[in-house]
């Protein structure tokens, strides 16, 4: 277990936006938690932040809470490609690996899960690599979703498929709002 002098509290908000409600977590470092609102697997998040970070999590506010928001606005209304947010994501080294491996996937393109794995060295390892992509807690920041079976289809999404389909056609210019299962 990681503690931190800096880390009294996770600060949450739930805001929304047009794939519905994300709940957003902050802590002094940065944004740790951005996660679509499934109850079981916030729960799951939750629980992997508090064990990682040993605080737990309280709504409230955070200038972290406050950046994000406007730079999500900014990505959903098509305005922003990069987001400069700090990001506190505890895990493994391989999830760390994974985590910003997914950061250099350039906006708009996809890789699969195999060259995701080539990309951290560890050819062959395309089941870790999409296991640590679904341990990903900082959803559309940490691009998760552009990561795609190898024939090209969307694949799983900790969000549902719908909204991994709606954001790729986002960064492709394709969206339709509003979006849907």
């Amino acid at each position: 277990m990681v503690r931190s002098r800096d880390v009294d509290a996770i600060a949450t908000r739930v805001i929304a936006s047009p794939l519905g409600p994300l709940l957003l977590g902050a802590v002094a470092g940065g944004i740790c938690l951005i996660e679509f609102q499934d109850p079981a697997r916030l729960e799951r998040q939750r629980n992997a932040l508090r064990r990682w970070l040993g605080v737990p999590s309280v709504p409230g506010n955070h200038p972290h809470l406050e950046r994000i928001e406007s730079e999500l606005a900014d990505y959903f209304s098509g305005r922003r490609r990069r987001f400069t947010v700090p990001v506190v994501a505890p895990g493994t080294a391989f999830q760390k690996c994974i985590w910003d491996a997914l950061a250099g996937i350039p906006y708009g393109t996809t890789c699969s899960y195999a060259e995701l794995a080539g990309r951290i060295g560890r050819p062959g390892a395309q089941r870790a690599a999409g296991t640590a992509n679904g341990a990903n807690r900082v959803a559309i920041v940490v691009p998760c979703h552009r990561v795609v079976n190898a024939d090209g289809r969307p694949g799983g999404y900790g969000g549902g498929p719908w909204r991994k389909q709606w954001l790729l056609d986002l960064e492709r210019g394709s969206s339709q709002f509003p979006p849907g299962p």
